[in-house]
């Protein structure tokens, strides 16, 4: 197949890149800047140049490529709801792009979309948007459905972690560094699923191989780690205290991300393990964090 993906040079997207030219696939890129034209030619892919913002671009991006996977999306949580809206626009001018052909869209998403409980699964529908948490990819994307888009939506957790790690993981430890303690909050219970990098590009690969239109699924290696479990490693790992604070206390320390922090985001992927023929083989994060590039 030949695929075009956004977001083709970030930490995921670009380990799909990496993925779908493996397995044979021929991968157009969406490339906003020089420098990302430049990598996409290096890993051996195409260059579309265009941007989230530009939906004529994205339109043609569409035209001549045989499935299309969405990883893009603008991390910088101070404009947080603009972002959501522009994604929400850009799916919808891939939607409009695709519509009646039958080739696949492949969407991603994550645990924040759903109402926090024990343990998410496949089949959990995603809250409605709203001002607390504005992204609508799934709900965007699922709407072409009816109109002869085949749409599947891969959930990735709050830790995709691997080597070129910039989320939310390296923040913790950025934090902990600044304010010499890593902490949790309330008793540090709280679990947060995890996925290696690479693990997660073959579930997006796999959904766009035989995904079901309208299916959801987790790329999730491991179900859910304690929240605790994080801070206590990243406390060994910088010599640093670890310490409980309570939810009122946990801005002066996270900021922006404590909100994130004290989520309940424990996800399994049994379903997508037995539709997709999916097994993790990476690290596992404690692993990963255990390598010196997250301290460096």
């Amino acid at each position: 197949m030949r695929v075009f993906v956004t977001g083709a040079t970030g930490f995921v997207g670009s380990a799909v890149v990496d993925e779908l030219l493996r397995a044979g696939h021929a991968v157009l890129g969406l490339a906003r800047t020089d420098a990302a034209a430049a990598a996409l030619q290096a890993a051996g892919a195409e260059v579309h140049r265009g941007s989230l913002e530009d939906a004529d671009s994205l339109r043609a991006g569409v035209e001549g490529v045989d499935g299309v996977i969405h990883t893009a999306f603008n991390h910088d949580f101070s404009r947080f709801a603009e972002n959501a809206r522009t994604e929400s626009r850009a799916i919808d001018a891939l939607g409009q792009a695709l519509r009646g052909s039958a080739r696949p869209l492949v969407v991603t998403s994550g645990f924040a979309v759903l109402a926090s409980g024990p343990v998410c699964v496949e089949t959990d529908e995603p809250i409605p948007a709203s001002d607390h948490y504005p992204r609508a990819s799934e709900a965007t994307a699922m709407k072409y459905v009816v109109e002869g888009v085949p749409v599947s939506v891969v959930r990735l957790p709050p830790t995709v972690h691997g080597e070129g790690d910039h989320g939310f993981v390296p923040r913790v430890i950025a934090f902990a560094r600044q304010h010499g303690v890593s902490p949790y909050i309330g008793d540090g219970s709280n679990r947060w699923a995890a996925v290696h990098r690479h693990d997660a590009a073959r579930v997006f690969r796999l959904a766009l191989e035989c995904g079901a239109s309208g299916a959801r699924y987790h790329a999730v290696a491991e179900e859910g780690l304690f929240f605790r479990q994080i801070a206590e490693t990243v406390g060994t790992r910088l010599g640093v205290p670890v310490t409980s604070v309570s939810k009122e206390q946990a801005p002066s320390h996270f900021e922006w991300l404590a909100p994130f922090v004290g989520m309940n985001m424990a996800a399994s992927s049994e379903h997508t393990r037995d539709a997709l023929g999916w097994t993790p083989m990476r690290p596992d994060l404690l692993a990963d964090l255990r390598d010196a590039d997250y301290f460096g």
